[in-house]
C-alpha cells in the first residue's frame, strides 16, 4: 500500500480541464484534498477514487524530510 503525505505532488491519469496533471496533496485520510498546480483549483476526493486516479508520485514530501529541507 502506498502512503501519501501532505505536501506530496502526484500525477493523475486524466488531466484537469485546465490542462494540468500535477496535484499537491493538502489533506489525507478518508478523503483527500488536492490542489491543481496549474490553476490552483482545490478538489476533495474519497480515498478509493484518489488512489485509482493517481499515476505516479512526482515529488514525495518524505524525500524532503530525509534530506533536511
Amino acid at each position: 500500500m502506498i502512503r501519501y503525505q501532505v505536501g506530496d505532488v502526484v500525477r493523475t491519469r486524466k488531466p484537469h480541464p485546465c490542462g494540468g496533471d500535477q496535484w499537491e496533496v493538502m489533506r489525507t485520510g478518508i478523503d483527500f484534498r488536492i490542489k491543481c498546480l496549474t490553476c490552483g483549483r482545490v478538489v476533495m476526493l474519497p480515498r478509493p477514487k484518489f488512489e485509482k486516479s493517481v499515476r505516479a508520485i512526482v515529488r514525495s514530501n518524505s524525500d524532503d524530510n530525509q534530506t533536511g529541507k
